[in-house]
């Protein structure tokens, strides 16, 4: 159970195409069900309070059977009105966190659409800006379904699509039958931008003003886009939420048995391991076609385990897809040149540190000090004298400010440098210590949430969580913040800057008067001291 977990932890809690221009549901209205003509047939949803939504359309072909570890392929068309009022099938995927069984469906491949109702106010452009949400969840478990995006489509006037994709192996498997490792995964992704091509304007949107955006592995998903050549003019802005393409966590950092963390690998390590895994489910055949027939054959379920779900959970670099590890590719500047938002919230580490403290305490300054050995090494006494365990109110959370700035918060500036000398770039640090409980998971003593990952969600998506007044003022902002930059590029608004292009400056995100503040984040979180960790061999 230990190294299970150990390989588990991180990833599994990295959560939680164009015809004639239509006006959103002109066609067809029923009461409060309005119809719309997509490219593959009629769509009727659903409306709000000042939005409409459209939900479960397929955006490709079932990638079932003989199309399982394919890439994807059109949505068949269909006759008379199909009904959008209810989520498609989330992809197949184990629960993410705690044991239990598969659910979900390979037949998956669905988006929903969230638009605002009636047209563009005067003068605004004729179309609106469309946002892309690829979720979070360690590219194990998740979906599109679960973010609920009205506020930044009423308030925000985006046409907003969420988005399924095949996760963990049904994704990312690799072998030689497969030529490789093609990356499932990130060719959904791009199918569903290509169905937004194709169909956002018949929602009022703009399919020339595309921003993608994601949290955790929904980010990581975000730096795939902008380093993938097969993503290029498929969107035209890009925000990342808590996943930047340098994203890792030092091994046994977590926990004693695990490994480091990477969410990229080179392609030889995938087909290694799906060679195994072949042989492993009794489909180690002597032909490739045989293998694949074999393996096609297996039910989801044998294929759904805890084991190969998470093997299977990094995306492959040196494909077709995605040539170039991200990071190396941002720091050459091979990218798609579209400004960018890049963010971290300030304690990241806490939520996973916190499900390991139960097992693995740090109860004293001793304890503190091997955790750091046992991360760092030689480095340890550094790191020791940059974060002394005094300077916090326990040795658990000055671990967890390590862990945060050496994974998250400095690996996104950095990345940051690299993409500022070719094109605008924002960053912020996303700073309320008291946001709603997003992740739900049971309180560890003494160990407070703080701004853990994940916790600015709430600002941006509706959850029925409760917010003091200065929180709904702070995500108020921060709507207006992400929409902007949607339409324009810039994510500023009257009154509501300055947040400027890339400098020592970062803007701070709270809630409060003084809450929306640049910050020099990198001096804060003693980032010459990661980078100089991030460049020792």
């Amino acid at each position: 159970m230990g190294r299970a977990l150990g390989r588990a932890l991180l990833p599994a809690l990295l959560l939680l195409a164009g015809g004639p221009a239509a006006s959103a549901a002109t066609a067809g209205e029923d009461g409060r069900r309005p119809v719309v003509e997509t490219d593959r047939g009629a769509v009727r949803g659903r409306e709000q309070a000042g939005y409409r939504t459209f939900e479960g359309i397929p955006y490709a072909a079932p990638p079932t059977g003989p199309l399982r570890w394919r890439l994807p392929e059109p949505a068949a068309r269909w006759a008379g009105v199909r009904d959008a009022g209810a989520p498609g099938a989330r992809c197949v995927q184990l629960p993410a966190v705690g044991p239990g069984e598969p659910s979900g469906s390979e037949d998956c491949l669905f988006l929903n659409v969230t638009a605002p109702v009636g047209g563009p106010a005067e003068g605004e452009a004729r179309r609106r800006p469309v946002m892309v949400w690829f979720h979070g969840g360690g590219f194990m478990n998740g979906a599109g379904d679960l973010y609920h995006p009205g506020r930044l489509a009423a308030a925000g006037g985006a046409v907003v699509v969420t988005v399924n994709y095949r996760l963990g192996i049904f994704g990312l498997f690799g072998h030689p039958a497969l030529g490789g490792a093609p990356d499932f995964t990130l060719a959904d992704q791009q199918a569903a931008l290509r169905w937004v091509r194709g169909n956002a304007a018949r929602f009022g949107g703009d399919p020339g003003n595309v921003t993608v955006f994601g949290e955790s592995a929904g980010g990581l998903s975000v730096c795939l886009h902008l380093t993938s050549p097969a993503s290029a003019g498929l969107f035209h802005r890009a925000i990342t939420q808590s996943g930047p393409c340098s994203l890792s966590a030092p091994a046994r950092s977590l926990l004693p048995t695990m490994g480091a963390y990477e969410p990229f690998v080179p392609e030889h390590r995938t087909v290694t391991d799906g060679l195994a895994a072949a042989v492993r489910l009794g489909c180690g055949r002597p032909s490739d076609e045989e293998v694949l027939r074999c393996l096609r054959g297996l039910a989801p379920g044998a294929l759904a385990t805890p084991e190969l779900m998470l093997r299977f959970s990094p995306v492959s670099y040196g494909t077709a897809l995605l040539p170039a590890e991200p990071r190396r590719a941002l720091e050459r500047g091979e990218f798609h040149r579209v400004p960018v938002v890049q963010g971290s919230t300030r304690d990241e580490m806490r939520l996973f540190l916190g499900q390991t403290l139960g097992a693995f305490p740090i109860p004293d300054p001793q304890a503190y000090r091997a955790r750091l050995r046992a991360a760092f090494g030689a480095r340890a006494e550094q790191v020791e004298a940059a974060y002394p365990v005094a300077a916090h109110p326990r040795p658990a959370l000055a671990f967890a400010a390590v862990l945060s700035d050496a994974s998250f918060i400095c690996p996104q500036l950095r990345d940051s440098r690299a993409l500022a000398r070719h094109v605008p770039t924002y960053d912020y640090l996303f700073d309320d210590r008291h946001a709603p409980d997003f992740a739900g998971l049971p309180p560890v003593a003494d160990f407070p949430d703080g701004a853990s990952h994940g916790c600015e969600l709430p600002y941006l998506f509706d959850t029925g969580l409760a917010m003091s007044a200065p929180q709904r003022a702070l995500a108020e902002r921060m709507t207006g913040y992400w929409t902007r930059f949607a339409a324009t590029g810039n994510p500023n608004t009257p009154g509501s800057g300055p947040w400027w292009p890339r400098s020592p400056a970062v803007l701070s995100l709270a809630p409060g008067p003084s809450g929306i503040r640049p910050v020099d984040a990198a001096a804060e979180h003693h980032c010459a001291l990661w980078d100089s960790v991030a460049r020792t061999p």
